[in-house]
């Protein structure tokens, strides 16, 4: 039995660039983890904390979900991402690109401790989906 030759594209250099960039993203947002725990005062390794203890639970829970959201969906993003870009690696790229750009507003509207916020792409949430409300700070 023969083994398989998988030619990699010249271009496959901007999907490594966008795992470059989501790695970085996901380091930045686990930073936002380690400042809300000193800020809030919860301690590793309580992995949320709890609203009968601490008065600002609320707002940890949001920035440790918002980045603990984007770790489940990391392994699924990589491999589409990886695999899809032997084939087609400027559409996986750029489609890496907006989820990376997507999860950056995701996880800062999340992080505000109010979760619809986690919904907002700036204002292309309006045009894009008129029909839902959005909450203003």
């Amino acid at each position: 039995m023969g083994a398989a030759m998988v030619e990699i594209p010249r271009e496959y250099g901007y999907v490594v660039l966008v795992f470059i960039s989501y790695g970085l993203l996901n380091s930045w947002m686990s930073y936002q983890v380690a400042n809300a725990r000193r800020k809030y005062k919860v301690p590793y390794p309580t992995l949320y904390a709890v609203e009968s203890e601490n008065k600002d639970a609320k707002l940890f829970n949001c920035v440790q979900r918002g980045h603990q959201n984007s770790l489940e969906t990391l392994p699924l993003f990589l491999a589409s991402l990886l695999v899809g870009g032997i084939r087609h690696p400027l559409i996986s790229a750029g489609l890496g690109a907006f989820y990376t750009v997507a999860r950056f507003f995701y996880f800062r509207g999340y992080a505000t401790g109010i979760p619809s916020n986690r919904l907002k792409i700036g204002y292309a949430k309006i045009i894009l989906f008129p029909s839902i409300k959005i909450l203003h700070l």
